[in-house]
């Protein structure tokens, strides 16, 4: 059977996304101020690098979770339902062992790790091994709920994935409530309630599955054959994985070793900003990836080539609409945002937003390698590169960096890091450098370029304060979406956005 992508369940996607992402953004936004501001900037550093040393070994779970993913949307593309069940169930054994791997893992390596190498209050010692151990709990918790969410990303249904959104959102508000109420150590308080939140929330994507998707019925099969294939496809991801989870937990360990938690609790924040504008790009991910791996499962390998255009230039737009103008005003962002800003957020904040533009962007081409299994040259090109950050990263703090020269050296890695990948991923999916060059990145740099105008003429011309910021604020992100929307894509894809605006606005006139 073949495969029709459709730019119409593409922009309906996208946008019950946005809803999802819109809410979680604001709510956790929210909640992480009150947190700051109840923890203190200590504790909140402390729970995050605690909690960062379980994230380090969630390696296991990233490259499993792509390789479910990816193996139920082709096989969904490829309309064979038989396969599709024995594939789930395969995953859920694949995601059992991986629990079982980060509990050994977590309560031996990382609880030494916590013991000898971190720098934490002795005072606080208590609470921190409360947060270790409900961190691990939680990260299985997440672990076992990959192979329900791939499923519910999979069939495109996206408006379940929003409701859920609301749930977990209702949820977070419930949590900051009690912390506010209860008198008792707030670290140890709300890692209990974060972890009850998430066993909850597992709960609701399994009962959600099992009754719409039947291949989510578990019932016992294990075939060698199709375990050592997913198992090898997440091998090579694993190397992918690992690098990214080893950069972004090592870096906040050495922020930990060199500068201690206030540093973790400055990275923290930043991150935390940088999570919800990421949010925005991985809307149009989440929406488009099970189109391309199933273009591509189907044969139609142009369908995905405009699949990957599309994908690529949205991205990008997005997050330039929202990063320009809070890399120009991160100070007054971050002031309006948090009770407290800890020392080093901005500097942090605007190194992550600019890496985060020049990262975000290439997933759909990752996407489309995945969709061709043939991923072990990328995945060995970028996961070596991407290992290099932190020993770098080391060596520069070594040498008297700065805590901002982490982020700096990130930057730079990724960088070096896109531009090597291209030579191996463009021949796998059959794409040409100039077609990626001509309806991809030559806009992208054109609108960057035009964009930068008028934000940087009001910071040299104005007077900083909080009302020039927000002028600025607003101006730039017009500017940027008018520019977008004028030089950035095609014809047709303005013609649909135009029709989807008229489409709302009639419906609110009525």
């Amino acid at each position: 059977m073949s495969y029709t992508p459709s730019s119409a369940r593409l922009m309906k996607n996208t946008i019950l996304l946005y809803f999802r992402m819109v809410l979680m953004m604001c709510i956790n936004l929210y909640t992480s101020r009150i947190v700051l501001h109840t923890l203190g900037v200590e504790d909140y550093g402390i729970y995050n690098v605690v909690g960062g040393v379980v994230v380090m070994f969630s390696f296991l779970t990233d490259s499993m979770t792509a390789s479910t993913q990816r193996f139920l949307t082709f096989e969904l593309g490829a309309d064979n339902k038989q396969r599709l069940h024995e594939v789930f169930v395969t995953s859920i054994h694949i995601h059992v062992i991986i629990s079982l791997i980060t509990i050994v893992l977590g309560e031996t390596i990382g609880l030494w790790f916590l013991n000898e190498k971190m720098v934490i209050p002795p005072e606080r010692m208590t609470a921190a091994y409360w947060c270790f151990h409900l961190s691990i709990f939680t990260a299985v918790l997440d672990v076992l709920s990959y192979p329900y969410i791939s499923a519910i990303i999979a069939h495109e249904k996206m408006k379940s994935f929003a409701y859920i959104a609301i749930l977990d959102a209702v949820l977070k508000l419930m949590l900051v409530y009690l912390l506010l109420v209860f008198d008792y150590d707030h670290l140890i308080l709300y890692a209990i309630l974060y972890a009850g939140e998430k066993l909850l929330l597992r709960s609701v994507y399994n009962i959600y599955c099992l009754r719409n998707f039947e291949e989510c019925q578990y019932r016992w099969f294990f075939d060698t054959s199709l375990f050592r294939t997913m198992a090898s496809f997440a091998g090579w991801k694993l190397l992918g994985s690992m690098a990214y989870v080893f950069y972004t937990q090592g870096l906040n360990l050495l922020l930990n070793v060199f500068f201690g938690p206030v540093a973790n609790a400055a990275r923290a924040a930043a991150y935390q900003a940088q999570t919800a504008v990421g949010k925005f790009s991985a809307n149009v991910q989440t929406a488009i990836n099970p189109q391309i791996t199933k273009t591509y499962a189907s044969g139609q390998i142009d369908e995905m080539h405009q699949l990957i255009f599309k994908g690529f230039r949205l991205i990008f737009f997005i997050l330039l609409i929202i990063c320009l103008p809070l890399i120009v005003e991160t100070p007054a962002v971050l002031g309006l945002w948090l009770v407290e800003v800890p020392e080093g957020s901005v500097t942090f904040l605007r190194f992550l937003l600019v890496t985060l533009l020049v990262q975000r962007c290439y997933g759909v081409l990752i996407t489309a390698v995945s969709a061709t299994g043939n991923i072990k040259r990328y995945q060995i090109t970028m996961g070596t590169l991407t290992l290099t950050t932190v020993p770098i990263a080391y060596i520069v703090l070594k040498l008297g960096g700065t805590p901002w020269s982490v982020f700096a050296v990130h930057l730079i890695i990724v960088i070096i890091t896109n531009i090597v990948v291209l030579g191996v991923i463009l021949p796998i999916i059959k794409l040409r450098l100039k077609d990626l060059l001509r309806y991809a990145l030559m806009r992208c740099a054109l609108v960057t370029v035009l964009s930068l105008v008028i934000p940087f003429a009001i910071k040299l011309m104005l007077d900083p304060s909080l009302p020039v910021s927000i002028l600025n604020i607003i101006l730039s992100v017009v500017c940027t979406t008018l520019l977008s929307l004028t030089f950035g894509l095609e014809p047709e894809e303005r013609c649909l956005m135009k029709n989807k605006i008229r489409g709302l606005w009639t419906r609110f006139q009525k």
